[in-house]
């Protein structure tokens, strides 16, 4: 798998109680683009992140994505496990086995690319939500991840913090050669990506130009209002 970082197909999920959440789904980002995949509450979304990711096994179908993975949590406290910055994106650097100097090489060099190096030796509690965000981007970062996956990371920040890590994460994809799918429903956060994916109750809808799927969504989010 050269062209693309994610590909999807056919998949299908149900929960144990038999309600399908992903209906035949198919997709496939580009390697260095950064998509979002839009949809109102319960469209599923987040299920598919956590398929892609393997948090969740599905029914049938297949899932490739490039390796490491980077996961980004909407609430970054569920994933944020070490007491300082510097720490914790250290942390997800310990399977890997390396010698001290090339950790501290490692989160000083993901901490620069997210702009929070100067916070190295912060407490996490003393970071706002955006700052916490970052942190869990640089973790990804360490551990030279070629594909982030983010599930509405801007759902607790206010309006100035949302664009700001956006735009944060688009630089990213096209600076590392990266490839990114984040998880929204906010129109404006669409002016920063390549492409989108717009999902249904549970089935891909619609993909492809950022301006006709803001336009669906906003139909959508109308009807369902």
């Amino acid at each position: 798998m050269t062209e693309f970082g994610i590909q999807v197909r056919n998949l299908d999920f149900s929960w144990p109680s038999g309600e399908k959440v992903i209906k035949t789904c198919s997709l496939e980002v580009p390697k260095g683009e950064f998509w979002m995949l839009l949809g109102t509450n319960g469209s599923g979304k987040s299920t598919l992140l956590r398929l892609l990711v393997g948090l969740l096994t599905p029914e049938s179908g297949e899932t490739r994505v490039l390796h490491p993975v980077g996961f980004v949590f909407q609430n970054p406290d569920h994933q944020l496990v070490m007491p300082t910055v510097g720490a914790d994106v250290a942390f997800g650097l310990v399977e890997e086995k390396l010698p001290p100097l090339a950790v501290r090489a490692r989160v000083e060099e993901a901490l620069k690319a997210v702009n929070l190096l100067e916070l190295q030796r912060r407490p996490i509690y003393a970071l706002s939500g955006g700052q916490k965000q970052r942190v869990a981007i640089a973790g990804a970062l360490a551990r030279r991840c070629e594909v982030l996956l983010l599930d509405e990371p801007t759902a607790l920040l206010d309006p100035d913090s949302q664009l700001e890590l956006v735009a944060g994460v688009r630089q990213l994809v096209k600076t590392r050669g990266l490839t990114a799918l984040w998880v929204t429903h906010r129109l404006n956060e669409l002016n920063y990506c390549d492409g989108a994916f717009l999902m249904e109750k549970g089935s891909l809808v619609d993909q492809g130009d950022t301006q006709r799927l803001q336009q669906r969504l906003m139909e959508i989010q109308n009807e369902t209002s």
